[in-house]
């Protein structure tokens, strides 16, 4: 009698990732390390290029941190400048930019293009998931997650559940954030969730002391690093957001709550005009050239 073979692995998550920015970026090299493959796209092929640049060079970065787990081969990457990628994945993380309408109109196309049941994440800073949900097919199958920056050093993950979020989406998400070793925090659907609400109109007030001429960025972050146990300081945490995204999450904030200690500070609006967006363009509020 010839025993019965042992039933094969789960296979492993295929990612698609829309969106080379900074978060696309960090949540690919996340994935990688832990040997899922995923597909990177974004309608910028120069984009896409020089992504595949810094994927490469954050996944030696971490894996010298010892942030990915040992043993672990990477997964596979592939690009492309096309949303019907999507068509095949297990799951596709939506990390465009940090704007209502343009986030909508992704996630809507790509939910006709995915089969039934495949898992949609919006990764979105501040603009509850329900608002986007409306705009697909099929809006159970929409969650918001939050990851940090860098996602691959940060191991806790904000998961936001809309309304209409359905209870397999959750289960898929929660088996997504296992795979990659990942806490997930799961929070009711509001703007901002609880990260953002909290964090950036701190950063904010923080740039209005500086805008104001009481104390330097250097002075602000020093003290609510000595004094409040702040690991890094609220400005030069805003330089690793991006002051630009910082800007759209706020105003999203301001929009949605009429919290008038969200609406960007002028400090924050004259850094963008002058395209000191932090680390990723070489200077914020400190210059890292």
């Amino acid at each position: 009698m010839t025993a019965a073979p042992y039933d094969d692995p789960p296979p492993r998550p295929a990612l698609t990732v829309l969106g080379a920015g900074v978060m696309g970026v960090g949540i690919t090299v996340l994935a990688l390390g832990h040997g899922l493959p995923v597909h990177l796209v974004d309608i910028d092929r120069e984009r896409l290029d020089r992504a595949g640049e810094l994927i490469d060079g954050e996944l030696r970065l971490a894996e010298l941190m010892g942030a990915l787990p040992a043993g672990t081969p990477p997964g596979t990457l592939a690009t492309g400048t096309s949303l019907k990628a999507a068509a095949r994945a297990t799951a596709v993380i939506e990390a465009v930019t940090e704007n209502a309408a343009t986030k909508a109109a992704v996630l809507a196309e790509v939910s006709g293009l995915v089969r039934p049941g495949t898992l949609l994440i919006t990764n979105t800073s501040s603009i509850p998931v329900d608002e986007l949900a409306g705009a697909l097919e099929r809006p159970e199958e929409l969650v918001g997650t939050h990851f940090m920056n860098p996602p691959y050093l940060i191991k806790t993950a904000e998961v936001v559940r809309g309304a209409r979020t359905g209870d397999s989406a959750m289960a898929a998400v929660a088996a997504l954030l296992t795979a990659v070793r990942r806490r997930a925090v799961v929070v009711r659907d509001a703007p901002g969730f609880v990260t953002s609400r909290i964090l950036h109109p701190m950063i904010n007030d923080a740039a209005r002391v500086v805008e104001e001429g009481t104390a330097t960025a250097e002075d602000v972050d020093a003290l609510m690093q000595g004094c409040l146990g702040h690991p890094t300081g609220p400005l030069r945490t805003a330089d690793l957001i991006g002051i630009d995204n910082l800007v759209d999450s706020l105003t999203v904030l301001h929009e949605r709550t009429g919290d008038d200690g969200c609406r960007p500070t002028g400090l924050l609006l004259q850094l963008v005009r002058e395209g000191r967006l932090g680390r990723k363009s070489g200077r914020g509020f400190y210059d890292y050239t």
